[in-house]
């Protein structure tokens, strides 16, 4: 069981660490291709436009074959296209390596949410779940750190290592993965059909609509707060990273304690709370002075994030055993379209508004509503003993 939860972890780290990646690579890619600035953002735009597309997608077909095959060919091919981007010759063979990349994610990263309740005891599903959601949250703490180290032996090396480091994975995940077959009435559903369940469930709707919410309301307020700190603190590109560094820790750290914490006060209980507390604190942040305060309030936030979001998940993915691969999917969709639209929001407000204060509101008001949904929907209120039942079945 150590060994799946270390797999599920190490997927999810080598995916996040390659979104992330590219980020202090755009200045020398700009150089080595060419480029005009306003274009450099689509090489790290294809990547999430190839995952948020193609999950939707993936997620249906995934439901009816053996999810180990899925997982394994995704790897082998999110690999391929990832070293392929170190051989990339101009602008646009990179935007298209990476669209690849984002694909081959969209059909790997769901496999990870989606097979844990089927290989883990009941007991554990929780738990496994925070140590998958580390893996994303450890990307984001050491993404940037790592490819800026490996940069210095030029800007292929990154996407060469992180390749080549994906593929000895996928043996990893060869060897150790069990065969998750579909039960056998799952593989004759028509692709698109699998979302009717979903489409028809009220508490599915509740459930996708507030996870829509606490993305978008979290994605805006980050998706101005490097520009917020150099204007605000005066900091340097460098010392932005520093501190989003602190903050992929403190992600980190509450994605580890999820499971403890969800045991502790439930599932529901953890999540409002969290919401309440997340709800003060963004509209407290904007703010906060000096330098270590608000960084100090920003940890505290995404250590609540790293709590909520394994429950949250957990939560989504008990909706219907038969479809957990498209559940997987389309919250892998829903969370890229949120940030989508959080970063036109976050501009938008920073620039009309004046400053970062509107965008601290409008998370609080994103979150607000998420919470509203949560408990409408009633998809934090699972029956334990008919749900641990149902996954020994």
């Amino acid at each position: 069981m150590f060994k799946h939860a270390l797999l599920f972890f190490l997927v999810m780290f080598m995916i996040g660490t390659d979104t992330f990646l590219i980020s202090p690579l755009l200045p020398e890619l700009q150089a080595a291709f060419g480029v005009r600035t306003e274009w450099t953002g689509w090489m790290l735009g294809a990547y999430t436009l190839g995952s948020a597309v193609f999950a939707l997608i993936a997620g249906p077909l995934s439901d009816g074959w053996n999810r180990r095959t899925v997982l394994l060919c995704g790897l082998v091919a999110f690999s391929a296209s990832t070293i392929l981007c170190g051989f990339a010759d101009s602008f646009w063979t990179m935007c298209l390596f990476r669209l690849a990349a984002g694909i081959s994610a969209a059909f790997t990263a769901p496999q990870v949410w989606a097979s844990i309740p089927s290989v883990m005891p009941p007991a554990r599903i929780a738990k496994t779940m925070g140590i998958a959601y580390a893996g994303l949250a450890a990307s984001q703490a050491f993404g940037v750190p790592i490819g800026s180290w490996l940069a210095s032996g030029g800007w292929p090396v990154p996407f060469w290592t992180i390749g080549a480091a994906s593929l000895a994975l996928a043996f990893f995940a060869y060897v150790q993965l069990p065969d998750i077959r579909p039960a056998a009435a799952a593989g004759r559903i028509a692709i698109f059909s699998r979302y009717r369940p979903l489409i028809r469930s009220a508490k599915a709707r509740g459930g996708f609509l507030a996870y829509l919410l606490l993305h978008l309301g979290g994605g805006t307020a980050f998706a101005f707060a490097g520009k917020w700190m150099s204007e605000r603190f005066g900091l340097t590109v460098g010392q932005i990273g520093l501190v989003m560094l602190f903050l992929g820790l403190g992600n980190m750290l509450g994605s580890t304690v999820s499971a403890v914490t969800s045991r502790r006060f439930g599932a529901a209980g953890t999540v409002y709370a969290g919401l309440a507390l997340l709800i003060a604190l963004y509209a407290l942040l904007p703010r906060l002075s000096p330098l270590s305060t608000a960084t100090a309030c920003y940890v505290i936030i995404f250590a609540v994030l790293g709590i909520l979001f394994p429950i949250v998940m957990g939560a989504l993915t008990s909706l219907d055993a038969t479809l957990r691969g498209t559940i997987s999917s389309l919250a892998n969709s829903t969370m890229n379209g949120a940030n989508t639209l959080g970063a036109w929001v976050a501009g938008l407000l920073y620039v009309q508004l004046g400053g970062y204060a509107p965008l601290g509101l409008f998370a609080s008001a994103c979150l607000a509503l998420s919470l509203a949904a949560f408990a409408a929907s009633g998809v934090l209120v699972r029956k334990e003993a008919r749900t641990d039942s149902r996954e020994q079945a």
